[in-house]
């Protein structure tokens, strides 16, 4: 009997002891999970995803400059491509993506008007591309001879900021008013009598100046920076990056998702320093960046 109670009396003692070792290792785990030191609360926390459709050059590469300052700021940025000015948007529409990042606003602005179902808005301005003159056989606007071809995209948004070039030269008169809205049909005086060609798809337009197609090729400069063009060095004539030109190339998102803290915390991170710095060296003017 008395080795029954010695061995009962050590038994609850050790139960004792190992309640109180079970209760002081909880003390323990709550005070790591409070100071931060032991535990990987903070690491738990998944980081919120954000599929941004963009064009491949500069939008893109831009956005994967920018993938490790949103990862800081608990962004898993994921970018979807496109070569197709009209896919970016399609894409939105049907919430395939969360924002997109490669036309620039009257590009929208025509968008908007032609299908009348999208409700894309946009959240901010991020750079500016200015379009360029390419020519194989020409050093100049000044040089291109009469009845001269002209090639151009298919997007009316950009006839306007090509046209005004050409006004600006003195080599055309368009209709009073008109400007960056104006199209072929604005086209009052045309001395030379250019024919301007505007039925080539933007991203095929380096590969007919490469096929020396046309007197003068415009070409976007995603483009020709896609197809190793310089738009500063290869370019005979460039449309001005100054704060008034209104082709800024911006950020949309579905108006329900104006003011989501994640495309804020995008866009606040394109207008970073750290993101201007980057396109500026990187290329070097044929990108200009914008701050609002």
């Amino acid at each position: 009997m008395k080795k029954f109670y010695q061995l009962l009396t050590f038994g609850a003692l050790s139960t004792v002891l190992v309640a109180c070792g079970a209760d002081e290792d909880a003390g323990d785990e709550e005070t790591a999970d409070e100071n931060g030191e032991e535990t990987d609360a903070a690491d738990d926390e998944e980081p919120s995803e954000l599929v941004v459709g963009a064009t491949n050059v500069p939008h893109a590469e831009i956005l994967e400059f920018a993938d490790d300052l949103l990862a800081e700021e608990g962004i898993d940025l994921e970018i979807e491509t496109f070569n197709d000015y009209a896919l970016p948007n399609q894409a939105l529409d049907n919430e395939d993506v969360d924002a997109n990042f490669f036309q620039h606003r009257p590009f929208l602005a025509d968008q908007l008007e032609e299908f009348e179902e999208y409700d894309i808005v946009e959240v901010s301005g991020v750079h500016i591309e200015p379009i360029g003159v390419y020519s194989q056989d020409y050093d100049s606007l000044d040089e291109l001879p009469e009845e001269a071809t002209i090639l151009m995209s298919d997007s009316v948004a950009d006839h306007g900021r090509v046209l005004t070039m050409f006004e600006e030269e003195g080599l055309i008169e368009l209709a009073e008013g008109e400007g960056v809205e104006a199209t072929i049909d604005d086209i009052e005086e045309n001395p030379q009598n250019f024919q301007f060609e505007p039925e080539y798809e933007a991203a095929i337009l380096p590969q007919a100046y490469e096929n020396n197609e046309g007197d003068a090729v415009l070409i976007n400069s995603n483009f020709a920076i896609d197809h190793g063009l310089s738009p500063l060095e290869d370019s005979i004539e460039s449309e001005s990056a100054d704060a008034d030109n209104p082709y800024v190339n911006i950020i949309a998102v579905n108006s329900e998702d104006e003011d989501d803290e994640d495309v804020a915390t995008l866009v606040d991170v394109l207008q970073s320093d750290e993101v201007h710095d980057f396109m500026e060296e990187e290329y070097e003017g044929a990108v200009v960046p914008v701050e609002e």
